[in-house]
């Protein structure tokens, strides 16, 4: 039983816990509709550019959390309106802001006096984390719940069917954009607790897994929350006893998660 509760008699990692929970349960509510809308390429490109904006923080001195969310809203919204004109694919304006936003991160880091004063960002820093860090994370997942709470049913049918959706009067690009824009608040709220480089698995792979098992969207929901949530308290609890990486530890429990349901999935097919 110690090896379970030994690690939380610490107040820093009590705060890593909650903001471990908050992140995972940002990503795997909002990852539902990513993977459902295959836009799974978009949780790296999220999680990368951030960087001009944790950059232009850094150098200006201010919240990084607050520059990195505006980087990455900068980056949703500029997604939406590229993809909007038929003439260019959701993938291809993806790559186009990826590259443009990740190369500014890379001109601004230059300006630092070194590189190493990113590395919380690109690597996460979960026991850095304080308490005004938690209310910020907090107050997104707030916001995720009720914009998902009063789209619940317009995000499902523009994700299942954008064509029927936009007969009865549903604007599919303006679902979209909304799912973008959720998107990039789940990421600035995971990119602490795993980092930059890793917020693309805390964002796709619990609700790939629980898309392996689950048929319904609310069923994928709440499945994928409960694999975030075991694999955010099991991947601190193994960073504390071993010390290893606490982020890596997160993404590869849930990693192992997602295997464990793509074997059963393998011997089990779901019946139609």
């Amino acid at each position: 039983m110690d090896f379970l509760t030994e690690p939380f008699s610490y107040a820093f990692l009590q705060k890593a816990l909650v903001a471990v929970l908050l992140a995972g349960l940002n990503c795997a509510l909002v990852g539902t509709y990513v993977v459902l809308r295959r836009m799974a390429f978009l949780g790296g490109a999220l999680g990368h550019t951030i960087l001009p904006g944790v950059a232009f923080a850094f150098l200006k001195g201010f919240n990084l959390f607050l520059g990195a969310l505006g980087a990455s809203l900068a980056t949703a919204l500029g997604v939406a309106i590229l993809s909007s004109h038929r003439r260019v694919r959701e993938d291809t304006a993806i790559g186009v802001v990826l590259a443009g936003m990740f190369a500014l991160g890379i001109l601004l880091m230059s300006m630092a006096s070194s590189y190493r004063d990113f590395e919380a960002i690109v690597f996460g820093s979960i026991l850095g984390v304080t308490a005004g860090d938690l209310a910020l994370v907090g107050a997104v997942t707030v916001i995720i719940i009720v914009a998902l709470t009063l789209w619940h049913k317009e995000l499902e049918l523009t994700s299942l069917d954008p064509d029927y959706a936009r007969v009865i009067g549903i604007n599919p690009n303006r679902m979209r954009l909304l799912v973008l824009l959720l998107a990039s608040l789940a990421v600035v709220s995971a990119v602490q607790v795993v980092g930059a480089l890793l917020t693309i698995a805390l964002l796709i792979t619990p609700a790939a897994c629980a898309a392996l098992l689950m048929r319904s969207v609310s069923g994928i929901m709440l499945l994928a929350s409960a694999v975030a949530i075991v694999a955010g308290f099991s991947g601190l609890l193994l960073s504390y006893h071993f010390d290893v990486s606490s982020g890596a530890c997160i993404v590869l429990v849930a990693t192992v998660c997602f295997l464990l349901a793509w074997t059963f999935r393998l011997i089990r097919p779901q019946r139609h």
